[in-house]
């Protein structure tokens, strides 16, 4: 694109920015403008404090601003369809009031176990992307109802707290070359799924006794919750910054009793097509629900349609 017409556009979304910061916008529509990186003059200062919806749809941003919580604190609905988006940020779970997330049609491999912790989101959009696996806390809000992962072929498994959603998930659940991936998987039967990066451990029915680090870590989680409500006094001397940030933000909960889980998983599969929900999707996806519990004990009761 020539310079003249690429400085006219910057002029241009540079004017539309101000405008909406002067006059206190709610919605701002920045669709279809080339977009390579997110705009500098949405972060300036304070950025936009009143903007509720933001439109980015059908540009080439491939990542967002760490800081865009802080600058855009009030997003109720975020549209950023058809761009070139590899990763979210973790900053992306400080976005405390979003109601809606459309990541649809980007280049998402991983999607980070942040997007699971927003507790007001509503409608979630993956739909069209390169998603392996997804985080093993997403669905467990109960404000989450809507969740699109259409055609992420190589997507085998979903968190069981999605069973009582409104999902899509056709055209998922593709053969994978097992040499071209570096993530745990776990089998059941002719069923495999692949599992969250975080995960470096899989248990199963025959261990009745839990590693003695992962003991140690909901020991610790436990104690430093009930009673001291505050973990910023473990210095890293106190245990490996690896541990420390995991004490923070545990891989994800047990989804048959809510208990942190930090260095080992009990999945146990349910094949799409043996549930009630088998008729929606009419042989589309070949997807299984994951439930990711925390000992044997969880493993054994967990009853996914209970």
């Amino acid at each position: 694109m020539p310079d003249g017409i690429c400085s006219v556009m910057a002029s241009e979304l540079c004017k539309t920015i101000s405008v909406a910061r002067l006059e206190k916008h709610k919605n701002l529509f920045l669709n279809y403008r080339n977009l390579h990186h997110f705009p500098l003059e949405l972060l300036k200062d304070e950025g936009l404090q009143y903007l509720e919806r933001l439109y980015m749809k059908r540009n080439s941003l491939t990542t967002l601003p760490e800081n865009l919580a802080q600058k855009l604190p009030n997003l109720v609905e975020l549209y950023l369809h058809s761009n070139n988006i590899v990763v979210v940020p973790e900053a992306i779970g400080s976005l405390v009031k979003l109601q809606c997330l459309d990541l649809s049609d980007n280049a998402l491999e991983i999607v980070c176990p942040e997007i699971g912790r927003l507790r007001a989101l509503r409608h979630l959009r993956l739909a069209n992307n390169q998603l392996q696996f997804l985080p093993p806390d997403l669905g467990r809000s109960r404000e989450l109802q809507y969740v699109y992962v259409d055609n992420n072929i190589h997507l085998k498994g979903l968190p069981s707290y999605l069973y009582n959603k409104v999902i899509g998930c056709s055209g998922c659940g593709a053969p994978i070359q097992v040499s071209e991936v570096k993530l745990l998987s776990f089998s059941s039967g002719q069923l495999t799924v692949f599992l969250p990066a975080e995960v470096k451990a899989i248990g199963t029915e025959n261990d009745h006794v839990l590693p003695l680090q992962e003991l140690a870590m909901r020991s610790l989680h436990h104690t430093y919750h009930s009673f001291l409500k505050d973990l910023n006094f473990l210095s890293p001397i106190s245990l490996p910054r690896s541990l420390l940030e995991l004490l923070h933000c545990p891989l994800g909960h047990c989804h048959r009793c809510s208990e942190p889980m930090f260095t080992i998983v009990y999945p146990k599969l349910f094949p799409l097509r043996e549930t009630p929900m088998a008729g929606l999707h009419q042989g589309r996806t070949t997807v299984s629900f994951v439930a990711y519990c925390c000992s044997t004990q969880c493993l054994q009761t967990f009853d996914l349609l209970s």
